[in-house]
């Protein structure tokens, strides 16, 4: 069982909320009200005034906190393989989503398959569930292959059709003019581009940084008599939020209501988030406060955001307090909220404490997933009780719960650091575990940092590559292992050799260690090469060498017409 098939909210809380994680072990001495009224948005960080609260209470607080928590039933996904109850184009979409929902791409090209073999003509809806499937999973040449069987299958796009299309353009690939021609087709069609089209360029372009050219596309929305809805502007907010713009999101909420669109309960959470991204808790505090006034609910997401940043700065107190609150609001708090806890109590007394509160979670009724279990089983590799992680992964597969490929990456880790490689090649080679690049970048820095480099050439010959592309951590780390051990040349020519040609963060890393090794010549004649292909040198490339040069003392001696030299050739000056 992969970590993709994890029910998707579960998944989402996993990757967006720390809720606990430093927060006993960042605990302050002393504590503030949580109600402060403070506008400076770092008065968040203003240190308490009671007590000190020990480990052990908290824990016990956790302990009994859990014991509010409802029972969750698991969420259903179907068992691959599985057959639609009746052969006709609804049933076999409605499986199809649920396996796209699982994150199951290959599932669902399977009944796609099926459904044609069985001469079941797909329509539009399942084509659509299709494509989307695979633009999650990012696997873009099957999707752009799919949309056109279905146009010379005779099959009109809708309007869902066209702005799965948007995404995979403009989330995916940023190639925004395709997404733009996509809009323009879609009118030359006769099918009008709806709100959620529109969205889904702006998203898209937020995303991206590219802010101003998002506004250029709500206004292109406005002349089409296409009104935006709070959808639309909740990627402004974000954008705002992420670049530190609180101002501008308040302002922009406030533009909101005025025309008509009030903010919805995704944009407060949006808003909450940036608050305590930058440390402005008093106005977090003031948000929910006023959710009653402003005409909007708090929800799950709101709370676990707001305790999420509570604890990042060390205020678990407070945040158990949240806690408290949201569960005598009947929400229900996520599974994340246990694995953060975990974490932090293994942080601040001992794994066993952790390990008690995950055994008592399942008195309790309360769910437990892969998730909860790597969050201990870190902890354990962190301290080195290696033969403690072995006992805890038979007791989660005698639960039913399957180790995820994190799990099995985590332990790898944790053996080679050790210097236990032959069991590391034991887990690697296991049958039945299924090893992603995560997996292929830890071997490629642990064998190669220790000199084991015909073992990791075997283990990676029985690797299937062309279902694991390497990425861009993958260049950097077999270019840092290649020059840390001074070889650089073999590193320039295996930059020559990869199939991206010359990517821009893999260049930056070369770089860098050709001007700590004091490769000028060789930097040179790489770059040279790189122009002569009509390659543009990005700011990574610039910053990468500014920081090597200055580290090398360069900047502040009779070495900087060097700096300049290689200045010069970057920018085609010489």
């Amino acid at each position: 069982m992969s970590s993709t098939s994890l029910p998707t909210a579960i998944r989402y809380a996993a990757t967006t909320l720390d809720l606990f994680i430093d927060a006993i072990r960042l605990r302050p001495r002393t504590r503030s009200s949580v109600r402060g009224h403070s506008t400076n948005c770092n008065a968040g960080h203003a240190a308490p005034t009671d007590g000190e609260v020990p480990a052990s209470d908290l824990l016990s607080r956790f302990s009994g906190i859990m014991k509010l928590f409802p029972n969750r039933r698991r969420a259903f996904f179907p068992e691959p393989g599985a057959k639609p109850l009746e052969s006709d184009p609804f049933h076999y979409n409605l499986l199809m989503k649920a396996f796209s929902r699982a994150g199951r791409p290959d599932e669902v090209l399977r009944l796609f398959r099926e459904m044609k073999e069985s001469k079941c003509d797909p329509n539009v809806l399942c084509y659509t569930t299709v494509i989307d499937a695979l633009v999650a999973s990012n696997r873009s040449e099957e999707a752009e292959k799919v949309f056109e069987e279905m146009i010379d299958s005779g099959v009109t796009p809708d309007a869902a059709s066209f702005t799965v299309l948007v995404k995979f353009y403009s989330f995916y690939l940023r190639r925004f003019d395709s997404a733009c021609e996509i809009i323009r087709w879609m009118v030359r069609s006769g099918c009008d581009p709806d709100v959620v089209t529109y969205s889904t360029l702006i998203a898209g372009l937020c995303r991206a940084g590219m802010v101003e050219e998002a506004w250029c596309v709500l206004d292109q929305m406005l002349q089409g008599n296409c009104s935006p809805n709070a959808h639309s502007y909740a990627p402004f907010l974000q954008a705002y939020c992420s670049q530190g713009k609180i101002e501008a999101a308040i302002r922009l909420m406030e533009s909101m209501r005025s025309i008509g669109c009030p903010p919805d309960s995704v944009a407060y959470n949006i808003l909450m988030n940036g608050f305590c991204k930058h440390g402005c808790f008093n106005e977090a505090a003031h948000l929910l406060e006023n959710c009653a006034s402003d005409g909007w609910e708090p929800d799950a997401v709101t709370y676990n955001t707001y305790i999420s940043g509570l604890c990042k700065v060390g205020r678990a107190e407070d945040a158990f307090e949240q806690l408290e609150i949201m569960l005598q609001k009947k929400l229900c708090p996520t599974v994340v909220t246990l694995n953060i806890v975990l974490d932090s109590i293994c942080r601040e007394s001992t794994v066993w404490d952790g390990n008690h509160n995950l055994e008592r979670s399942l008195e309790l009724g309360l769910e437990v997933d892969v998730v909860s279990y790597n969050t201990i089983i870190s902890r354990l590799c962190e301290i080195g009780k290696l033969s403690w992680v072995f006992k805890l992964v038979t007791d989660m597969i005698k639960k039913g719960i399957s180790p995820s490929t994190e799990t099995f990456n985590i332990m790898i880790r944790s053996l080679c650091k050790a210097g236990k490689f032959r069991k590391a090649k034991c887990i690697f080679t296991s049958k039945g575990f299924v090893a992603d690049i995560i997996t292929c970048n830890i071997l490629i820095h642990e064998f190669y940092m220790a000199g084991k480099i015909v073992e990791l050439q075997n283990l990676l010959s029985g690797v299937d590559m062309d279902k694991i592309r390497p990425d861009s951590i993958t260049y950097n780390t077999i270019i840092d292992c290649l020059c840390k051990k001074g070889k650089f040349l073999e590193a320039i020519d295996y930059l020559r050799s990869v199939e991206d040609g010359f990517p821009s963060e893999a260049v930056a890393h070369l770089a860098y260690w050709l001007v700590r090794g004091r490769k000028i010549g060789e930097l040179l004649s790489l770059f040279e090469e790189m122009l002569s292909q009509g390659l543009v040198l990005d700011g990574q490339a610039f910053n990468h060498l500014i920081i090597a040069f200055c580290k090398n003392g360069s900047c502040q001696s009779r070495e900087i017409y060097k700096v300049c030299l290689v200045l010069d050739k970057m920018l085609g000056v010489v």
